[in-house]
């Protein structure tokens, strides 16, 4: 019985089949391009489907971590750990998404991708809605890309408005919502675009623009930002106001038609006057800390690196420090070309010069560095690369060298005439001339070196020996070479000011000459420690004559040639050294506090007469005088 029944559900089955294939040859006859068409799509379909394997495959190869990794000025901090200016790379400040104003969040999504959170990176309604419009419109009128395909784009280089393009941007887009969240792709959407006028990420646009953080954003001016994304240069609201307010606009009304706000949210959006904060300096890095600083990076970090940007770079300046002294340069300069006597240089030849360069005692660390009058006009670095005749300013290491070699600041020198007879005859004829021309009998020593007395200092000189003041000179940095000849006592050797103040740093330090630096500590994103400062020290005096030499100095600014400076307003105790070369040629003050050390020069870059009988206690001291009288004296005492 189960037998034939079997067999007869066998012959059933068969015989269906046999029907089925007779109807299928029977339609292939009737309708043999159905056919044709229904394999044509499989076949394309199963074509489609290899191509989207193969490009989902070559998505697989990219590092999703570029998406996070982003271009951003290197930032560099002052003394207090305060932003004080940015460098390299692009003008961005990354913003994590909870300091972002969901105001602005939605204002994207509405402007960009209002299907954002529904779709998986690419939108098949979106492409549908996209190929509808520009047929009824004509042309490439809408796009189609989702928020996530455009992050791919801006985050990869994946070539040309191409289809190959496109395929491996969708590709991409499907990997990054499979790998990141929604808030993730926000959030590095957000800190990537450009929002035109040099302004990368929504946090710097927002400080740019409106003056505050992107956490602060008004619904008004997330609405703005959202509507430069699409053409951020023309509708910059630097560039056209009116342009970026009626962008805002759409962008509002949008909102409120898919119920992002109601209409209270919308009119006061609508009514809100946009206050524009005042337009930022193109370029804030330009001026003299800032070339010093790039100077110095140049020397500890390969060029690729400070490309990249991104980096922390700490440093030793004082902000308010540095103003001062850039202000003081400039308005003491301009005081000296109001004077009786003053000339003018020709047309289109440089006007008087300045230079300055102040340096913590106690580490090295350059508080304040000003090159030149004016940066812009001139980038030629005096403070660094210009090399002058020292003068007097080179009188106390000749003084230090001879208390090294036994004599006292309460021994007695001759203040005549140098003779003949006091000169190795292999030297030859040797006259310097006193200031004031006159000459004199037997005067302390520390006296000839408060009054800086010329041929007094000769004296004391060739009592420590020509060879001792050279070397000692060479050890303090003042110049590589110099030779044993008795001009060096008065300064007849070219330095720069910034090896010259950093030498006076000893007479600070017991004898130890401190390596000036303005770089503390440069760290990458990451916080690795990149370059660390050493803060070097090297001593060339011994502590006895640095500290009897410093006490000279003292006297100095309270009885000598800086005398004046209590009549300029000095009140804190100071020690330093006044310098003139031949016809007032170059004009120097060299002195310090206890724990800041600053030097003044002021002259022609082509040198020239600065002022018929000008020195430096009345070209160089008073700006001097006007910045260490304006250093905090928590941070500096004296």
């Amino acid at each position: 019985m189960l037998v034939r029944k079997k067999a007869t559900l066998r012959r059933l089955w068969l015989r269906t089949a046999r029907r089925g294939r007779a109807r299928q040859r029977v339609a292939r006859r009737r309708h043999p391009f159905l056919v044709a068409a229904l394999k044509l799509g499989f076949a394309a379909l199963l074509l489609w489907s290899l191509v989207a394997l193969a490009y989902y495959g070559w998505a697989l190869t990219f590092d999703l971590a570029t998406i996070r990794d982003m271009p951003q000025r290197s930032v560099v901090l002052d003394r207090n750990g305060q932003v004080y200016s940015r460098l390299a790379g692009e003008n961005r400040i990354v913003a994590p998404f909870d300091k972002i104003s969901p105001f602005f969040v939605e204002a994207l999504i509405t402007r960009e991708d209002t299907r954002f959170y529904s779709h998986r990176g690419v939108d098949p309604i979106g492409i549908a809605r996209a190929i509808v419009r520009n047929l009824l419109l004509g042309g490439a009128r809408e796009g189609a890309s989702t928020l996530t395909q455009q992050l791919a784009r801006n985050s990869f280089p994946l070539g040309g408005k191409t289809l190959h393009r496109k395929l491996i941007e969708a590709a991409l887009a499907f990997r990054i919502e499979t790998e990141l969240t929604k808030e993730e792709i926000l959030a590095a959407y957000m800190n990537r675009i450009y929002f035109g006028s040099g302004f990368y990420g929504v946090d710097t646009a927002s400080r740019a623009y409106f003056g505050h953080p992107a956490a602060d954003l008004s619904l008004g001016e997330a609405a703005l930002l959202a509507g430069l994304i699409r053409s951020p240069t023309r509708l910059s609201p630097f560039n056209n106001l009116e342009a970026s307010r009626r962008n805002r606009d759409v962008v509002l009304k949008r909102m409120r038609e898919i119920n992002l706000i109601d209409d209270a949210q919308l009119t006061a959006a609508l009514a809100e006057p946009i206050r524009l904060a005042p337009r930022p300096d193109a370029a804030p890095e330009e001026n003299w800390a800032m070339e010093t600083i790039r100077r110095e990076l140049s020397l500890v970090l390969p060029e690729d690196r400070l490309a990249g940007g991104g980096l922390r770079i700490s440093t030793t300046l004082d902000a308010r420090l540095q103003e001062t002294a850039e202000r003081a340069l400039s308005r003491r300069l301009a005081e000296i070309e109001r004077r009786p006597g003053y000339q003018p240089p020709a047309a289109g030849a440089q006007p008087l010069q300045g230079a300055l360069i102040a340096i913590d005692n106690r580490t090295g660390g350059i508080r304040a560095v000003v090159g030149g009058r004016n940066f812009r006009n001139s980038r030629y670095h005096r403070a660094f690369d210009a090399r002058r005749p020292a003068g007097s300013t080179a009188k106390p290491f000749v003084y230090a060298a001879a208390f090294a070699h036994g004599l006292r600041p309460g021994d007695r020198v001759s203040d005549a005439r140098l003779g003949a007879h006091e000169l190795p005859a292999s030297l030859g004829r040797y006259q310097p001339e006193n200031s004031d021309r006159r000459y004199g009998g037997d005067i302390r020593v520390e006296d000839a070196l408060v009054h800086s007395r010329n041929t007094a200092s000769v004296r004391v000189g060739l009592r420590a020996g020509l060879p001792a003041v050279a070397a000692t000179l060479e050890r303090a940095g003042l110049a590589p070479q110099i030779a044993p000849f008795p001009s060096i006592c008065l300064g007849a050797f070219e330095t720069t000011l910034k090896d010259l103040t950093a030498a006076y740093t000893a007479f600070a330090n017991d004898g130890v000459r401190l390596q000036p630096h303005l770089i503390e500590k440069v760290t990458d994103a990451d916080g690795t420690v990149l370059f660390q400062s050493t803060h070097g020290r090297i001593r060339f005096l011994d502590e006895k004559s640095a500290r009897a030499t410093g006490e000279v100095l003292t006297e100095v600014v309270t009885r000598g040639t800086a005398a004046n400076a209590r009549n300029l307003g000095l009140r804190k105790r100071a020690a330093g050294k006044t310098g003139t070369t031949d016809a007032s040629r170059d004009a120097w003050f060299i002195g310090y506090l206890r724990s800041l050390t600053c030097g003044v020069w002021v002259g022609f870059d082509q040198p020239r007469t600065i002022l018929r009988g000008g020195y430096g206690a009345d070209l160089a001291l008073p700006i001097w005088v006007d910045v260490m009288q304006a250093a905090d004296p928590k941070a500096y005492p004296d």
